[in-house]
């Protein structure tokens, strides 16, 4: 890990954004699978999913930002709830301009504007777009290192584990409906990895915009973790809810989530 610590945070940023996505190929592979997983082993791991990113909003995003917001002289609440509600409202504002659709809405219309898009590119886009604030978040971590003393390198690692274990049964959410939608299952892994694609580009923006303006990080943290959430509450837990195996899903949401505060607890 020395060689790791001795590389500058951009770069750091890349490759955790890299290996996060190399999670979301692996999960995506799964569509080679002979026999398509069980739902409810799929409902699990996407509660899994959403638990672990609902953990890192908080410990590695949310608490650090009202620390150094304390640390810079601002009120302790006031950056994260102004970058908190903006992180949401962003996201809201894309899945309102962008058309897309659901993996758990396969068979209804898209939401956003009017679109002639092929369904397949609306999946696709669905869940591209609820990459961006993962990238962010790994990029923001990594960033701040050297910034704030809050921030270390074992905590961003263990931050951008803890998005690539999400990363890894979303993979396989995207292949699979693309797969039902008749593609073949190379096109399907294909697109369902190229979804996460978006994650190494937003890493390195978010370390880069940090580290330019210092100010702005408990703002940035917050956002990340105001876009993150929402993506959980609008996409990853209905999506695990709904196919009847809610008690289930619910149970791999408290098990992602413990297991992300252990891994943040301990690493950071």
């Amino acid at each position: 890990m020395d060689w790791y610590a001795g590389v500058s945070a951009p770069v750091q940023a890349l490759l955790a954004g890299c290996f996060t996505w190399g999670l979301t190929a692996l999960g995506a592979s799964g569509v080679f699978l002979a026999k398509r997983p069980e739902q409810k082993k799929l409902d699990v791991m996407l509660g899994f999913a959403g638990g672990v990113m609902i953990a890192a909003s908080f410990w590695s995003l949310l608490a650090p930002a009202i620390s150094i917001s304390e640390e810079l002289g601002y009120p302790g609440w006031l950056p994260p709830f102004i970058g908190f509600l903006m992180g949401g409202i962003s996201m809201r504002l894309i899945d309102m301009l962008m058309p897309h659709l659901h993996p758990a809405m396969a068979e209804t219309e898209p939401d956003g504007p009017p679109s002639r898009m092929k369904r397949t590119t609306l999946l696709v886009l669905a869940i591209t777009i609820h990459n961006i604030p993962e990238g962010m978040a790994v990029g923001v971590a990594f960033g701040a290192i050297g910034i704030m003393p809050e921030a270390t390198l074992s905590g961003a690692i263990a931050l951008a584990a803890g998005i690539g274990l999400q990363n890894f049964p979303e993979g396989l959410a995207v292949s699979m409906p693309l797969r039902r939608e008749g593609l073949s299952r190379q096109k399907a892994f294909l697109y369902g990895q190229l979804s996460a694609v978006v994650e190494p580009v937003f890493a390195l923006l978010g370390a880069v915009l940090v580290q330019v303006a210092r100010p702005m990080l408990p703002y940035a943290l917050a956002y990340a973790a105001g876009a993150m959430i929402f993506v959980v509450v609008e996409e990853v837990v209905p999506e695990s809810q709904s196919s009847g195996n809610g008690d289930l899903a619910t149970m791999g949401v408290l098990f992602g989530f413990a297991v992300m505060m252990v891994m943040d607890v301990a690493l950071g």
